[in-house]
Order: C-alpha cells, then sequence, then structure tokens
C-alpha cells in the first residue's frame, strides 16, 4: 500500500499548516485555559469548511475520508489548537452513518452546534468523562444496544484536569434524547466511531511529538553550558536521536489505521504473519503507539529544557501536559492495551 500523501491530501496540509500555524499556537491555548476551547478559534475555523469535510457530499459535507482528517488532526496537535475537531468530526460521521435527521445533522455539519462521542458506557446514567462535553451541545452514546443523540445546552465548565481539556461529566435524561439506532448495527457503528477516534486522536498526538521534537532541538542549540550549547553534548544528543524514526513510525501505523478504516471491508488480524488489516485493530495500535511516542517526546524535550520545562512561561510544558491528557481520555492505558491483546490473540 502507499501510505504517502496523495496530491489533495497535500494541498489540506497546506491550507491548515498554514491556518493553525497563524491562528493557533502556545500563547492560544495559553489564554484557553482552563475550559480549553476557544470560539473565536471554532467560528474561524467554520469559515473553512474543516467541520463538515468529513461528512458524505449527499448530506452537505465535504466528503472526505479518515485519510483526509489525519492531515488536518495532525496540525490540529502540532499546534495544540483548543478546538473539538477530532471529537466533532468523528460525532458527524457517526450521525451520517446511522441516518440521522438533518434537524439534527444539519447544525452539526454546519459546525454551530459542537457535536461529541461519549467513549465510555453510561454508569448510573452517566456518561462519564465525555471529550469535549464541556462545550458540545450534542452527545452521542450507546446505551446498552440502542444509539442515541443527546441535546442539551453545554455546561461551559470543565472537569479539572491536567491538560485543561474540555471534559465534563453528562446526564443521560439531560435535554432531548433521540434514539437513532438499536441492537448489532448500532453496536457496530458506535465502535468503528470508536475507532476513528483512536485514529484521529493518534494523528493529533503524532503532531504533538512533532512540534515537542522541534522545541527541544531548538532548545538545546541555543542554551548553553560550560561555553557550549548543551546540544554539543552527548548525552543530550543521545536522548534526542531516537524521537524522529519513532515519529515516522507513529506516521506510517496512524496512516496505514486510516487506510483500513476508510476501506470500509472486513480486515485480516493474524499477527504470526505480521498480516493485520483489520480497522478496530489498527486504530488500537495506533493509538496506543502515539500516546507512547507523544509521551516520550514531550518528556525527553521537557528535561532537556531543565527547570525551565515546568515553569508556566514556557510552551513545552503545554505540550507535556496534553500529550498525556488526550492519551488517558479513552480509558486507562493498560485497560486499552487489554482490549487490543483481547482482539489480537481471542485464544490466549
Amino acid at each position: 500500500m502507499d501510505l504517502s500523501l496523495t496530491e489533495d491530501q497535500v494541498a489540506i496540509a497546506d491550507v491548515f499548516g498554514t491556518f493553525f500555524a497563524k491562528e493557533a499556537g502556545p500563547t492560544v491555548a495559553r489564554h484557553a485555559e482552563p475550559l480549553g476551547f476557544d470560539q473565536a478559534l471554532w467560528d474561524r475555523l467554520l469559515e473553512t469548511g474543516a467541520t463538515g469535510m468529513g461528512l458524505p457530499e449527499a448530506v452537505g459535507g465535504g466528503g472526505a475520508g479518515i485519510a483526509d482528517l489525519t492531515v488536518v488532526a495532525e496540525h490540529v496537535g502540532r499546534s495544540i489548537a483548543p478546538v473539538p475537531f477530532v471529537d466533532h468530526a468523528v460525532a458527524g460521521r457517526l450521525l451520517a452513518a446511522v441516518g440521522a435527521p438533518a434537524e439534527l445533522l444539519d447544525p452539526v455539519c454546519e459546525g454551530g452546534r459542537i457535536a461529541t462521542v461519549a467513549l465510555r458506557p453510561p454508569v448510573d446514567g452517566t456518561l462519564r468523562v465525555v471529550p469535549s462535553g464541556a462545550v458540545a451541545s450534542t452527545i452521542v452514546a450507546l446505551d446498552a444496544d440502542q444509539l442515541v443523540a443527546l441535546t442539551a445546552d453545554a455546561p461551559g465548565v470543565a472537569l479539572r484536569n491536567h491538560g485543561c481539556a474540555p471534559l465534563a461529566h453528562r446526564r443521560l435524561d439531560e435535554g432531548a434524547r433521540m434514539v437513532l439506532a438499536s441492537g448489532p448495527d448500532a453496536v457496530a457503528a458506535y465502535e468503528r466511531a470508536v475507532a476513528e477516534w483512536q485514529v484521529l486522536t493518534a494523528a493529533a498526538l503524532l503532531g504533538i511529538a512533532e512540534s515537542a521534537l522541534a522545541m527541544g532541538v531548538e532548545y538545546v542549540k541555543t542554551r548553553e553550558q560550560f561555553g557550549r550549547p548543551i546540544g554539543a553534548f552527548q548525552a543530550v544528543q543521545q536522548g534526542l536521536a531516537d524521537l524522529p524514526g519513532l515519529i515516522e513510525g507513529c506516521r506510517l501505523l496512524t496512516g496505514k489505521a486510516a487506510w483500513a478504516a476508510d476501506r470500509g471491508t472486513p480486515g485480516v488480524v493474524d499477527p504470526a504473519w505480521n498480516e493485520i488489516t483489520d480497522a478496530t485493530v489498527l486504530a488500537g495500535m495506533a493509538f496506543v503507539f502515539a500516546s507512547d511516542v507523544a509521551d516520550r517526546a514531550t518528556d525527553r524535550s521537557l528535561h532537556f529544557h531543565g527547570g525551565y520545562g515546568y515553569a508556566e512561561e514556557y510552551d513545552i510544558q503545554l505540550f507535556y501536559r496534553r500529550s498525556r491528557t488526550w492519551a488517558l481520555v479513552l480509558d486507562d492505558p493498560a485497560a486499552v492495551c487489554r482490549r487490543l491483546a483481547d482482539r489480537m490473540f481471542p485464544e490466549a
């Protein structure tokens, strides 16, 4: 398979790379804390059509696939943009996939109503730690075997969290409830959406890792100790030298997961022959690996910043905190790995 960017994807990268470099970045992210959402940036993003680009053209969307959306998500991560692009894109695609009515889908496609997907089953009627739950007015969730859409005013207050992400608990009985699908088809559609969320979040974590490496390299070239840049010392060089390989490996795995998600056909899971084309398994692999790579890249960069890395006025701590929070939204990493292992080795 060819995982290099297509001409269209190169154009997408150029457009959104320029957009987020100009409109977002550490200063914007810092000002958006603690909620983790910048309404003005979201409004400007709406003008690009990004909020509906992943929806089918038949419902007014751009018809982009997951591979296209990963290009945008990577730039969201590079700039740690405080907008719910990933959550909104996944929710919109899920609503379209199950044939949600226009009165529910159209505002999501246009971006005027922020939507998200609850990644965890409800506990005592509460959807816990919903990504973008603090700013979303439409929540798509799986309640037993029913796929439901909940419409209510966003609380506008996030749970206190390390990465200042707009996380919130949301009640199943708040606002209006619409059953979109039920039974095995509902469960399958929801699982596909969670897999898509993992792929796009992996791309965003890849973006964080890239920025963290660039920041680390720039700092060790300018910070001097004993009359020399600290980047001249072998121990520092070794700490950064292995990151580009990990980052490129993450890019390839995330690209393959996006490719599998866009295929829409059953895949293969055969670890013994290193033959894995199943979209759900690849999504889990990409998410776990990207989480680890972003964790390692931000840790190394912050470490080489020394004590400055922990200071609020230095940008690396913003990336460090977000890399860990974004990786934890789905669940305990150990639980995510166990579920992935169960899919890869069902007989074990």
